[in-house]
């Protein structure tokens, strides 16, 4: 079996890591590029880097600071933000990324997923979808939470994949922040219908919600940020407890 991964998140506003609560009330977090060589010490199997307000005010990634960051980093690393072409995939893989996510773009342009995943192969393809339920459904939002569309999540999601997304890094805005456990219904749902890996976000308080997410779904991966860069909770421990319960994990 597959070693289950652990997967810290830096959202990155004006140069800077933070984290809010329902994606709003954000609070600095501290500086990627140290936070990025910290997790990387610290056994961190990937790193997933957000420039989150990209989209919203339409411009790209920071180029210099993904540079900055990969230059700490030996574990695979995932950009998103503001990415609407090949070419501006191009320019992030350039500066060190190997993987970049796509959530806007996407919705707004599906063909796109299947651009980036024959320039560059399905692998290198993240499909980030952040959801919300809205009058008992599960709907796809944008530009950071800010916008909802009329996609069920489920549906975008099993579309998504066969456009050529490699990967899904699903995120509960519901759950997002609040330190009350992922959403694991909506993650053992997705997790079932597709055949391509899935990153469980939104809602880690505790070891046991990592625990849970791993038992309970068939999750490939959890992110969290906030119990990281704050110290709630170190990796090598979550690690340690994890194998306790016989979930694999590279120790």
């Amino acid at each position: 079996m597959l070693s289950k991964r652990i997967i810290p998140c830096l959202d990155v506003k004006d140069g800077r890591t933070v984290k809010g609560i329902n994606f709003v009330e954000l609070r600095d977090a501290g500086d990627p590029v140290e936070l990025a060589w910290q997790y990387a010490e610290q056994g961190a199997d990937e790193l997933v880097f957000l420039d989150i307000t990209a989209t919203h005010e339409r411009r790209g990634t920071t180029i210099e600071m993904v540079k900055s960051v990969a230059r700490q980093l030996n574990i695979p690393f995932t950009i998103g933000g503001g990415i609407r072409s090949v070419a501006d995939a191009e320019a992030l893989l350039n500066s060190g990324a190997d993987k970049i996510s796509i959530n806007s773009a996407a919705v707004m342009n599906p063909a796109l997923i299947e651009e980036l995943a024959k320039a560059f192969g399905v692998q290198f393809v993240v499909l980030a979808v952040d959801t919300k339920l809205v009058d008992g459904r599960n709907m796809v939002h944008l530009n950071g939470g800010r916008l909802i569309t009329e996609l069920e999540t489920e549906d975008w999601i099993r579309r998504a994949e066969g456009l050529g997304a490699g990967e899904i890094l699903l995120t509960s805005m519901d759950h997002d922040g609040t330190k009350n456990g992922f959403d694991c219904s909506l993650l053992e749902k997705v997790a079932e219908s597709i055949n391509i890996p899935v990153i469980a976000s939104g809602g880690a308080g505790k070891i046991e919600h990592f625990t849970e997410v791993f038992l309970k779904t068939g999750v490939d991966a959890a992110l969290a940020a906030s119990v990281f860069h704050y110290s709630e909770i170190p990796i090598p421990y979550l690690k340690q407890e994890l194998k306790k319960h016989n979930i694999p994990v590279r120790l």
